[in-house]
């Protein structure tokens, strides 16, 4: 895909080079000469000096033909405003960066298909390492209601050498949650299990489960053999 940035900080140039390791086109625009160089010689994307808000470096980067389009400019204002320009020029994907909550709905009916608040990832992923300190990584699905959780499984889990079968019918083991994911090992690839897959000590598991039940959840896998 054909991926146009807006902003070459941080977040814009970690995000393009992700972006290109998975094979895309990426394109950034940024008004410093410094980070364009950087994104072109280190980074391995185009990058066009200019304002990220401006119809003619807009068109000059390509807009016309871009996939998809991340506004990460360092104000809500103006990743509104380019949000708003990507729309215009038939941009179906739109992604943006969002600082204030206040702009959430402006940049929603500006178009953007996707909203990411840097506060409310930052303080939900501090608060669940704080509560769940056990969990190596969470997310969230449809506004909370749907989590899932990665957990490591030590040598003394009770449901260690127990299929995913006998896990999902043993009545202790929360209503609704379910094994969706099993990595054998750190340096195997995540494998979609069946009943019948067997969890080996110091192995990841990925669960989906209902908020009120995460607590449930950690401590049915990771309770120690008697």
């Amino acid at each position: 895909m054909y991926i146009l940035i807006g902003g070459a900080g941080l977040v814009g140039l970690s995000l393009a080079q992700k972006l290109i390791e998975l094979g895309h086109t990426v394109a950034i625009i940024d008004i410093d000469p410094t980070a364009c160089r950087y994104a072109r010689e280190q980074v391995g994307a185009m990058a066009f000096e200019g304002s990220a808000v401006s119809t003619e470096v807009l068109l000059e980067a390509g807009i016309r033909k871009a996939d998809s389009l991340a506004a990460v400019l360092r104000s809500d204002a103006l990743n509104l405003a380019m949000v708003t320009l990507a729309k215009h020029y038939g941009v179906s994907h739109i992604l943006t960066r969002m600082r204030h909550p206040d702009f959430a709905e402006p940049l929603r009916l500006a178009g953007a298909n996707h909203i990411i608040s840097t506060v409310e990832l930052a303080v939900s992923t501090m608060v669940n390492a704080i509560e769940y300190p056990q969990v190596e990584s969470m997310m969230h699905f449809e506004q909370g209601q749907i989590e899932v959780l990665k957990l490591a499984i030590s040598n003394s889990c009770y449901v260690v050498g127990r299929s995913v079968a006998e896990i999902a019918q043993n009545p202790r083991f929360p209503s609704g949650s379910l094994i969706i994911g099993y990595q054998p090992h750190p340096h195997m690839d995540l494998i979609i299990p069946n009943g019948s897959t067997i969890l080996e000590p110091d192995s990841t598991i990925l669960i989906v489960t209902k908020p009120g039940f995460i607590h449930q959840v950690i401590d049915f896998i990771q309770e120690c053999q008697k």
